[in-house]
């Protein structure tokens, strides 16, 4: 990605391609799971073009392909390209999973937890309660009933875990009394994701918001790097056995060998 105008803002399509050059590295297995969940956060938290630069600039750029190649043309054409999304944010398919009915409403953990996970439909307003418990949402494979979510959250002496998955947008508004709220996930989402809002109270205790990929998207970079370091070594065997084929003409000179 180039270093030209590092204070302007970054536009969500330059996140998309910066998270796709990420996606690349881990499946390459130039970063590992950790690192790349870190880095992807900071992509999605990244205000400005100078924040995302350091995320890539350690990683390869393979030209018009790559996306950090494309983050770079837009510098210096003012952002006027309009370039493909990758192809794992094409699986996410945002509005196939909006509307329905909601599964539930509200959680309750007293002494105790409560849990919301995989397919279920997130309410336009969910509200989660812990007392000395807590609980924990996860939305990387969930429905929305709306476009327009908001998840309350007040916890005593508790907390709450809510996982999101790369490409929603989040925004966490909370309160912290001897606790807090993480806004680490804050970001804008693709354009047409829907909108989570994270609000409440939490007192000696604390609500976590992280970003992880789905399930599949994980299946999808582990089988993509499977097949590239297949490849490698198939291209290596083919080139080691190149290099032990004899010339053609046997090993005579240049007239055809001793008389």
């Amino acid at each position: 990605m180039s270093d030209d105008l590092p204070e302007m803002r970054a536009s969500d399509a330059e996140r998309e391609r910066i998270a796709d050059v990420l996606r690349d590295a881990l499946a390459d297995g130039r970063l590992d799971l950790d690192e790349f969940q870190e880095r992807l956060d900071s992509a999605y938290r990244a205000r400005t073009r100078g924040e995302l630069v350091p995320l890539v600039r350690d990683l390869p750029q393979h030209g018009e392909g790559d996306a950090a190649g494309k983050t770079g043309q837009l510098a210096k054409t003012g952002g006027q390209q309009n370039a493909p999304g990758p192809s794992l944010r094409k699986g996410r398919r945002w509005a196939e999973r909006i509307g329905g009915t909601a599964t539930s409403r509200w959680g309750l953990g007293v002494m105790g937890g409560f849990g919301r996970k995989g397919g279920w439909t997130v309410p336009r307003v969910f509200t989660g309660v812990g007392i000395m418990g807590g609980g924990e949402l996860d939305l990387r494979e969930a429905r929305f009933e709306g476009r327009d979510v908001v998840i309350r959250c007040f916890t005593l002496m508790g907390g709450v875990s809510v996982t999101v998955p790369p490409g929603l947008g989040v925004e966490v508004r909370g309160i912290g009394i001897m606790g807090g709220f993480d806004s680490s996930a804050d970001g804008l989402g693709d354009p047409d994701a829907p909108r989570v809002v994270i609000t409440g109270l939490s007192v000696m205790g604390g609500i976590s918001v992280v970003r992880k990929l789905p399930r599949e998207e994980k299946r999808a970079l582990r089988m993509e790097r499977r097949e590239r370091r297949e490849l490698e070594r198939r291209q290596r065997r083919e080139e080691r056995g190149l290099g032990r084929r004899p010339p053609r003409g046997g090993h005579g000179g240049p007239h055809g060998g001793h008389r």
